[in-house]
């Protein structure tokens, strides 16, 4: 079950039936049973595009209106964005849910290293899934965050192609890109 909150966006023209058919489509294709509840809440009020986690039961995802707008038309909701970001984040939710994957921190104690990292591996998956996320740019934030080398660029492409990694290997990635880098993993939050 998918719940948008608000059902009537003000600020913004959104459509909540819309987001939660989006949502429920990439769900099932992550894995996720009809009856599992999936909440977003969404904050109109910021053209701003963060994203959180907020909670595994429900799974909460909690998001800036900018980032399910469409970059060319401004407070327009756009599929591909919605399905982006959904789909990062369920990935990202079902590996929390998978002892095999390990205990990863909260997403306030992730470096931001972890989290572009976790982003390539999760934005992959979703690629193989079918979708259409744009590579190039995950590939650029990637480097932001990991260094515009051949280490960070073998290592995105092993993350984008990777199945059935673990905490374990996510932060082994970071560590070799901040070797490469040569400063500490635990330097840079």
């Amino acid at each position: 079950m998918i719940v948008v909150v608000p059902e009537i966006f003000s600020f913004v023209e959104f459509d909540a039936a819309r987001i939660a058919e989006l949502a429920a489509e990439v769900a099932k294709l992550v894995g996720f049973s009809g009856s599992t509840e999936i909440r977003i809440e969404i904050d109109e009020t910021t053209p701003l595009g963060r994203t959180k986690l907020a909670s595994l039961d429900p799974v909460t995802i909690h998001a800036q209106s900018g980032a399910f707008e469409n970059a060319k038309v401004p407070r327009m909701l756009s599929d591909r964005s919605v399905v982006d970001v959904v789909g990062r984040m369920l990935f990202k939710v079902a590996d929390r849910l998978a002892p095999a994957f390990g205990d990863p921190p909260s997403d306030d104690d992730l470096t931001l290293q972890e989290h572009t990292a976790w982003d390539a591996y999760a934005v992959g998956r979703c690629e193989r899934a079918g979708y259409t996320p744009s590579k190039a740019r995950r590939l650029y934030h990637f480097r932001n965050r990991h260094g515009f080398n051949d280490t960070a660029d073998a290592v995105f492409e092993r993350l984008w192609s990777a199945q059935d990694l673990t905490w374990a290997d996510i932060r082994a990635s970071c560590e070799e890109t901040a070797a490469a880098r040569g400063s500490s993993l635990f330097s840079q939050k």
